[in-house]
C-alpha cells in the first residue's frame, strides 16, 4: 500500500468513527435552580410564564435548564421540583 492509500485510509477511519460519535443522542435532565435571569429553557412548571428565557432572576428553585445527565447536582441544582418544595400550578 503506498502513503497516498494509506493516508486515505486513515481519514476515512477518523472520519467514520467521529460520525459514529455525533450520531449518540446525549442524554440530559431537567435542571431546578441553576437558570440565570433570562436563560431558563422553558416555561415555568408553576405557571409564572409561558416561554423559555422570561425568568427574572437567576438560580430561581422553579426555572430550570437542560443539562448534562448527571451534572446538575455538581452544579448546585436539583432535578426534581420536589426536591425543592415546590408544587406545581393548578
Amino acid at each position: 500500500m503506498n502513503n497516498k492509500a494509506l493516508i486515505a485510509a486513515a481519514l476515512v477511519g477518523l472520519v467514520g468513527s467521529s460520525m459514529a460519535m455525533a450520531a449518540e443522542p446525549v442524554k440530559t435532565e431537567k435542571c431546578f435552580g441553576i437558570a440565570k435571569a433570562g436563560q431558563n429553557d422553558c416555561a415555568s412548571p408553576t405557571g409564572a410564564h409561558s416561554c423559555a428565557g422570561q425568568s427574572k432572576t437567576d438560580n430561581d428553585p422553579r426555572e430550570w435548564k437542560k443539562v448534562p445527565a448527571g451534572t446538575c447536582e455538581k452544579m448546585g441544582g436539583k432535578t426534581d421540583m420536589a426536591a425543592k418544595g415546590m408544587k406545581k400550578a393548578s
